[in-house]
């Protein structure tokens, strides 16, 4: 089964993905006029600015095309695959849950209610490894470049520049706002799903006992730890300070065993962000 999972488990998460985003695209976004961004509204752009407003599916395609081919030679074969399955399962959900009632909400809420959905959804199919087509494409593509910029504000920067060009060319400055804010929403969402799956924890445990500690943390938690020189300021005895980085789900257990060697011991435990290494996640090249 974690054979299966490690496998193929990044396709099922594209599909709950692009569905999460066809559900929340559907029932809060549309309704309102609302879109967000990428190559759909440049479509829009462009078929308007020809006279071709009634192609929009066209000039999507022809966009499309390129785009995958160019993702499929950087990025590779799965990304390839994989962007190609989240177009195709978004792009008929879009039509399956446009035959749901939408809520008859204010604009408000709809645009951070379908942000929030957008957002965990498309976050879900970027920490997959793949994409939904069209401008997720190029937002990996640009990420290879500049890889110290976050995805969702390389997304941010592309939805808002086709949201000002829609408002430009249509002559609906509020609808832009609007679609600004909801950009904004969604990319900030999208962030915290790809980027705090993640987190783990790092302590800093100082104790007379920390060789029995270290230890246990070996034996009962299987993570390492090290041996960091202290020093008291007020005796100005040498110590050793334990230093280990656990899962979040251990770190009630890890609390405890310390505290049970030791009920005078320090704990200082702190956010990891990205913990590469042995019993973590391994560092690659095409990390977002």
């Amino acid at each position: 089964m974690k054979k299966f999972i490690q496998s193929y488990g990044w396709i099922f998460t594209t599909i709950i993905g692009a569905m999460l985003f066809s559900l929340g695209f559907d029932l809060f976004l549309i309704p309102h006029g609302l879109n967000a961004g990428g190559v759909t509204g440049f479509a829009m752009v462009v078929g308007h600015m020809l006279g071709l407003d009634s192609f929009v599916g066209v000039i999507s395609i022809i966009i499309n095309l390129p785009l995958f081919i160019l993702g499929g030679v950087k990025i590779g074969k799965r990304f390839f695959v994989g962007s190609l399955i989240g177009m195709a399962v978004s792009s008929v959900f879009i039509d399956v849950f446009a035959l749901i009632p939408a809520p008859q909400v204010d604009v408000l809420l709809a645009i951070i209610y379908g942000s929030v959905m957008c957002g965990v959804g498309i976050g879900m199919v970027f920490a997959s490894g793949t994409s939904t087509g069209g401008s997720d494409i190029v937002v990996r593509l640009l990420k290879l470049r500049f890889r110290n910029v976050p995805v969702g504000q390389i997304s941010m920067m592309i939805d808002l520049t086709v949201a000002v060009l829609t408002g430009i060319v249509f002559n609906n400055i509020v609808n832009t706002l609007y679609i600004g804010v909801a950009v904004f929403l969604t990319t900030k969402i999208m962030d915290m799903v790809i980027y705090r799956f993640d987190y783990s924890k790092v302590a800093l445990i100082i104790t007379k006992e920390y060789e029995k500690v270290a230890q246990v943390i070996s034996d009962d938690l299987g993570r390492g730890a090290t041996y960091l020189h202290g020093q008291g300021t007020y005796t100005g005895a040498d110590t050793k300070v334990v230093l280990t980085a656990i899962k979040r789900q251990q770190l009630a257990e890890l609390k405890d065993i310390v505290i049970q060697i030791d009920p005078n011991a320090f704990i200082i435990v702190q956010e990891a962000h990205q913990v590469l290494g042995d019993g973590f996640a391994r560092h690659s090249k095409d990390a977002l």
